[in-house]
């Protein structure tokens, strides 16, 4: 076997492995990879986690109430999560606490990537939360409902913090005619013990799919 063969063959080999999924990652693992940051455990034994929890709980109520009164249009049950957002924002701020977009470690704002809201209670501590739906019929399966990427420019958590989910159930109802989807339940939970995992992927750019050497054919449409 020539020397270039058996180079390509490791190759594979080492490609192959290096594509298989990592699983089972502790969140709080990740995020100290991809950030640098601590994820903070939520404690309910904690006089201030217990007052945060109780205003989360309040702000959830409201937001849900108040989306579920005018309903949510979207084209993509997936999307609905978006669209709920701006409640959530408001009635957090409602309740007392400072709920801003994050700012990444460039110091821009960003809405798009992980986490969605960025909070600050009355002790001047942070917490980072993601505003998630859900349908009932499939919280129970492997359906991929929460990630996030890798990018050191665009990372939004440069603070040591607590990381929380607020989840609502959706259903879809008819308002005025028109099919809108309504918040009909809520949960919070901790990240602190949740598990992730990795995919690898392929990527190529404009400038590596359009080169002059590789061009077969073209033409002009009439």
């Amino acid at each position: 076997m020539r020397k270039n063969d058996e180079y390509i063959r490791q190759l594979e080999k080492v490609i192959s492995k290096f594509m298989s999924p990592l699983d089972d990652i502790p969140f709080p693992v990740a995020i100290k990879a991809i950030s640098g940051r601590e994820v903070l455990a939520f404690d309910r034994r904690e006089r201030k986690d217990r007052e945060l929890l109780e205003k989360l709980s309040r702000a959830a109520e409201l937001a849900g109430n108040a989306a579920y009164s005018k309903g949510i249009e979207s084209r993509r049950a997936n999307e609905v999560g978006n669209y709920i957002e701006p409640y959530v924002k408001g009635a957090l701020k409602e309740v007392g606490l400072s709920a801003e977009t994050p700012v990444t470690i460039t110091g821009k704002r960003q809405s798009s990537g992980y986490p969605d809201i960025e909070i600050t209670d009355s002790y001047e501590r942070t917490t980072y939360l993601e505003c998630k739906t859900y349908n009932l019929r499939n919280i129970g399966t492997t359906q991929r409902a929460f990630y996030f990427s890798p990018s050191k420019k665009a990372c939004k958590i440069t603070k040591d913090a607590r990381h929380l989910i607020l989840s609502f159930q959706i259903e879809t109802t008819t308002r005025k005619g028109r099919r809108v989807y309504v918040p009909v339940h809520w949960r919070v939970y901790d990240t602190d013990t949740m598990l992730v995992q990795v995919k690898h992927e392929f990527n190529a750019s404009n400038i590596q799919i359009y080169r002059e050497d590789s061009l077969l054919a073209q033409g002009k449409i009439k």
